[in-house]
C-alpha cells in the first residue's frame, strides 16, 4: 500500500544537490549580471566567497583560497598537473573519481614513479601501506562508493609529500583537518546545493612553496597555471579568477554559505548530515532486506550514502537481474515524484544512492524510507513472478 506522507523536497541526487531549504530565484535578485567580474562590485561578490568560506570551514589564515574553472574536476587536476612530478606519487582510489585520478596520473601526465593503493567498493585501501615521502592525493569522501576516511590521524604532521585531496562531497559536511592537508578541493553544487561550473581550491603554505620552487617538465595551459615568472599568481587567490565566473552562481553560493551560518556554520551544517544518516542507518538497523554498501560504520559516508539490497530471494538471482531490481525501485520512486536520481552510480555495484548532505532536511528522509519500503516490495513482487 503506498504511503500517505511524502518528502517536502524530493531532490535525493549526489550532485547537483538539493538546494538549501526554502530557496527561490529570488535569493538571485541580487546577482551582478551584466556587469565584468573584474569590476569592483564584482570582485567583491568574489571575495565575499572567499572570505565566508574561510571563515565557515575554518581555514587558516596562512593558507589561500581560490575559485577556479571547471568545478571540483577543474581543481583537482590543476593541482595534479601542477605540483605532481617533484616526488614520487600514492594515490588511493576506492570509487570512480579516484580511480579517474588514478589514470590522469599513469596516463596522462605518465608519471612513472607512482603507487596505486586501490579497494573494491565500500571498502577503504590499507591506509598503512601510504608512503609520506611520497605526494598524496586522495578522496576524502567516495561520492560514488558512500566510504570516507574516518579521520585525519593516519597523515603524519612531519610527512615530506604534499597531501592532495578531493573533498567535493566532505566539504561543509565532514570535519576537515587542514593542518593535514596541503591541497583541497571541492565544488559548489554539492554540500550546500549551489550552481555548477566552479571549484574551489586551497593551498597550504607546503604547496605554495612547491609551486614556487618545482616546474613541471610538461607544457601547462593557460587555465591551470597558478604561477608567474616562478611566483604564485597572488590574484587568483584574492577572487581574480583564471576565466569568467557565472554571477548567477556566483550569488547563489554566497546565498548557501549564507544559509551555512544560519544554521550554526560547520558544526551546524555536519549536524544536519550525521543526522540524515543516522535516519537511515536506523531504518537499516530494523530492515532485513536493505543494507549499506560499506559495512563498517566508521567509514560510511553522512552525504552520499550508498545503499545495497540483501534479500535473500533477491541476491539469488543473477547479477543482471540484480541490478534491475536497483533501478525498477529508483524509477518506481522518481515515476511516483518522491524521490529522484537515487539510482546508484554507473560503475558502482547495483544499489540506492541518497545523499544526505546539509541541504537535505532530515523529516524528509524520513517520509522517503516507506515509499523505499513500497517500491521494493512492489518490484520484488513482479520479479519473483516473472521468475
Amino acid at each position: 500500500m503506498k504511503p500517505n506522507t511524502r518528502p517536502v523536497s524530493t531532490h535525493f541526487s549526489s550532485g547537483p544537490c538539493a538546494k538549501r531549504p526554502g530557496w527561490s530565484l529570488e535569493a538571485l535578485s541580487d546577482a551582478l549580471v551584466g556587469r565584468s567580474h573584474r569590476s569592483k562590485p564584482g570582485k567583491a561578490k568574489l571575495a565575499e566567497v572567499l572570505d565566508l568560506s574561510r571563515s565557515i570551514l575554518g581555514i587558516p589564515d596562512g593558507y589561500r583560497i581560490g575559485i577556479v574553472p571547471a568545478s571540483d574536476t577543474g581543481a583537482v587536476e590543476m593541482a595534479m598537473w601542477s605540483l605532481l612530478g617533484a616526488r614520487p606519487v600514492d594515490m588511493l582510489a576506492w570509487e570512480s573519481f579516484g580511480k579517474d585520478w588514478v589514470t590522469d596520473v599513469v596516463k596522462q601526465l605518465k608519471l612513472a614513479d607512482t603507487r596505486s593503493i586501490q579497494a573494491d567498493y565500500g571498502k577503504l585501501p590499507d591506509l598503512s601501506q601510504v608512503d609520506f615521502s611520497h605526494d598524496v592525493v586522495f578522496t576524502w569522501n567516495g561520492t560514488t562508493s558512500g566510504v570516507r576516511v574516518p579521520n585525519g590521524d593516519w597523515i603524519p604532521a612531519d610527512r615530506q609529500g604534499l597531501t592532495i585531496c578531493d573533498a567535493t562531497s566532505a566539504a561543509f559536511a565532514m570535519d576537515l583537518p587542514w593542518d593535514k592537508l596541503d591541497v583541497v578541493t571541492w565544488s559548489w553544487q554539492k554540500v550546500l546545493g549551489g550552481e555548477a561550473q566552479h571549484g574551489m581550491l586551497v593551498l597550504s603554505p607546503r604547496a605554495v612553496e612547491r609551486l614556487e620552487s618545482y616546474k613541471p617538465a610538461w607544457p601547462m595551459p593557460k587555465i591551470f597555471r597558478l604561477t608567474k615568472d616562478g611566483k604564485i599568481s597572488e590574484g587568483i587567490f584574492k577572487g581574480e579568477t583564471i576565466n569568467t565566473p557565472s554571477m548567477l552562481a556566483v550569488e547563489d553560493a554566497i546565498d548557501g554559505l549564507h544559509w551555512a551560518q544560519s544554521v550554526g556554520g560547520q558544526s551546524g551544517l555536519i549536524a544536519r548530515s550525521e543526522s540524515n544518516l543516522a535516519a537511515l542507518a536506523d531504518w537499516v538497523e530494523r530492515t532485513p532486506w536493505i543494507g549499506f554498501l560499506p559495512v563498517d560504520p566508521a567509514i560510511r559516508s553522512c552525504t552520499s550514502i550508498c545503499l545495497r539490497i540483501t534479500d535473500p530471494e533477491i541476491t539469488a538471482l543473477d547479477q543482471a537481474t540484480q541490478a534491475d531490481v536497483a533501478k525498477k525501485v529508483a524509477s518506481l520512486l522518481e515515476k511516483e515524484g518522491v524521490a529522484y536520481d537515487t539510482a546508484s552510480y554507473r560503475d558502482a555495484p547495483a544499489g540506492l544512492r541518497i545523499w544526505g548532505g546539509a541541504t537535505v532536511e532530515r523529516s524528509d528522509i524520513e517520509a522517503l524510507i516507506p515509499w523505499i519500503e513500497w517500491a521494493f516490495a512492489t518490484v520484488k513482487s513482479e520479479t519473483v513472478k516473472a521468475s
